[in-house]
């Protein structure tokens, strides 16, 4: 996850975009329970947070539903 993230970092910078890590959050999608038990993820000096539920066009995602 954190080199996907890295990846997506350096890309946007390439094209002259900045990604804000307060605005940016990410949520593991798995029918395992105990996958991508990572947590923040920190580049840069930027700190993403890993969350359990997410906020998307007014909906909550669970990842408990998946």
């Amino acid at each position: 996850m954190k080199k996907n993230t890295e990846s997506i970092v350096v890309a946007s910078k390439g094209i002259g975009l900045e990604i804000n890590a307060d605005k940016t959050d990410y949520m593991v999608m798995s029918l395992e329970q105990n996958a991508g038990h990572s947590h923040n993820i920190e580049i840069d000096n930027s700190l993403f947070e890993r969350m359990e539920q997410l906020k998307y066009l007014g909906a909550l995602s669970n990842k408990s539903k998946f």
